[in-house]
């Protein structure tokens, strides 16, 4: 039996006051996180021309993963923000495949890119962010597909994915390499293997190991990275298995994964929208537990405690060769547990949900007990130090997009709003949190002062398709004005956001 996180009764308040907009805003000059408004942007092209973006305050270069045509890095000259002038870009397409991300300290420029042949070990490009000169190429594991630096930028993380191939005949180990920048870029990296022992207590709380003839290294495939801000430990999404792994930065060694269990629907906190076909946008409960499934995931802290905060994207596995989505309405449903199955699979109510098909008839009799969808729709809060989920944003982050006439009804029976980016930073010494709605086109802004009770700030309107969120300080930023950067993948472009 899959374990469901439970929700903390001070984040059920939260959820039954969305519109709370006691914004605690101090003293003269202080910024207004309730007042984000597009000040600038630019365009980088077409489909995946504006996928990710670092910035270096040294030179004021903002630096965008552009893979439209070929695999370079486009260079913005912010130094005369909000003029953006843009510069020649950094091309590393002879060096390996796709760049999938990129990170700044220190002047160093970290690139993370993906080997010609995908399965193949991936690589780190470390260029100097003045002269864009190339420092070194580290190899790490496959598919390299996010890179970071520890705060101090003693240390480089990457998350590599391993995804398998397309028909499923090679499927390289999932990984995190962590390169020590001082020790002449010294490379470890970290595979799951270790943890194959312990997969039936990590599946009874939701962890899923489950691609074809794959094993428990193999099937892993981490997503992105968070580090703590004393820089000895990274935390890492293990996106389609459903859990974060903790590492050890100093010693080397991933010390736990946690599963991360399932949002059970039928709940009224938890409603959705879970059919394109019924003519109107509403919230309602349905007999379905899902998968959180986080992308991207940061780390902040309050009070001296350390937290997480993901962004519950969701995302099934799809290949030629292995496809694990199913609509409602093919299920054969177990008669027991969906007494009403017949109204059930109506394209109109659950019928056109996509829900996983190797999970759910638990007493394997051929029909379907539980019903398994993809993404939590929203996002989550973790204790750091202990993994306790302390905040589950529930139906709260839908039902901003829809107070704000932003949701997409067409996507509602694939993973709705999808949270695929969040960053966090300060704002007047307090901790803010900015989540990128890919099929919203938006990010929502909540305050994190109390971890258990964020409060909706704000929805800004992005470009197509936000991949990548980045929040630049005051005290960093071009102009001495704290900046949102989105950088959207399907239209190309990147915005610019400041208060008023």
């Amino acid at each position: 039996m899959l374990q469901k996180n439970t929700i903390p009764a001070m984040s059920l308040l939260a959820l039954l006051v969305f519109g709370c907009t006691d914004h605690n805003i101090e003293g003269p000059g202080a910024e207004n996180p309730v007042a984000f408004h597009e000040v600038a942007a630019i365009d980088l092209g077409g489909l995946a021309a504006s996928e990710i973006s670092a910035y270096d305050p040294a030179t004021k270069r903002l630096f965008t993963v552009n893979n439209e045509a070929a695999a370079i890095v486009d260079v913005l000259d912010l130094s005369a923000f909000p003029t953006i002038k843009k510069l020649q870009p950094i091309n590393v397409s002879a060096l390996g495949g796709v760049a999938n991300s990129v990170a700044v300290s220190d002047g160093k420029l970290a690139i993370a890119l993906e080997a010609t042949n995908k399965q193949a070990n991936g690589s780190v490009i470390v260029v100097n962010t003045s002269s864009l000169a190339q420092i070194k190429q580290i190899q790490v594991g496959a598919l390299p597909d996010m890179v970071t630096f520890s705060p101090d930028g003693r240390y480089i993380v990457t998350a590599n994915e391993g995804e398998p191939s397309a028909d499923y005949k090679v499927d390289p180990e999932g990984s995190v390499s962590i390169i020590d920048v001082q020790d002449n870029y010294n490379v470890k990296t970290l595979t799951f293997g270790g943890f194959a022992g312990s997969y039936a207590q990590l599946a009874a709380n939701g962890f899923r190991i489950y691609g074809p003839n794959a094993s428990f290294a193999q099937d892993v495939e981490p997503e992105y990275v968070a580090v703590s801000g004393d820089s000895k430990k990274a935390f890492v999404t293990l996106q389609e298995n459903n859990g974060i792994a903790e590492i050890d930065l100093v010693n080397g060694v991933i010390l736990k994964i946690n599963p991360l269990g399932t949002k059970d629907f039928s709940l009224m906190i938890n409603a959705v929208d879970a059919s394109d076909k019924d003519n109107k946008i509403a919230l309602a409960q349905w007999p379905v537990k899902s998968f959180f499934l986080p992308d991207a995931i940061s780390y902040f802290s309050v009070n001296g405690s350390g937290y997480l905060i993901t962004a519950n994207e969701g995302d099934a596995r799809e290949y030629a060769a292995f496809d694990e989505q199913a609509r409602v309405s093919s299920l054969k449903l177990d008669a027991t547990a969906f007494p009403t199955a017949v109204a059930l699979k109506l394209p109109e109510n659950l019928g056109r949900l996509r829900v996983t098909s190797t999970l759910g008839d638990t007493d394997k009799d051929g029909d379907y007990d539980v019903l398994y969808g993809f993404g939590g729709r929203g996002f989550s809060i973790y204790n750091a130090g202990n993994g306790q989920l302390v905040h589950e944003s529930g139906r709260g982050l839908e039902q901003q997009a829809i107070d704000a006439d932003m949701y997409d009804d067409d996507r509602s029976d694939d993973k709705g709003v999808e949270p695929e980016g969040v960053t966090t930073g300060l704002m007047n010494g307090k901790p803010v949190a900015f989540v990128a709605l890919e099929r919203v086109d938006a990010i929502a802004v909540y305050d994190l002062t109390n971890p258990s009770i964020p409060k909706f700030l704000q929805m800004i309107k992005t470009g197509d398709a936000p991949e990548g969120i980045l929040f630049v300080p005051a005290d960093k930023s071009p102009n001495g004005k704290a900046l949102l950067v989105a950088s959207n993948e399907g239209d190309g472009t990147v915005k610019f956001y400041q208060t008023k």
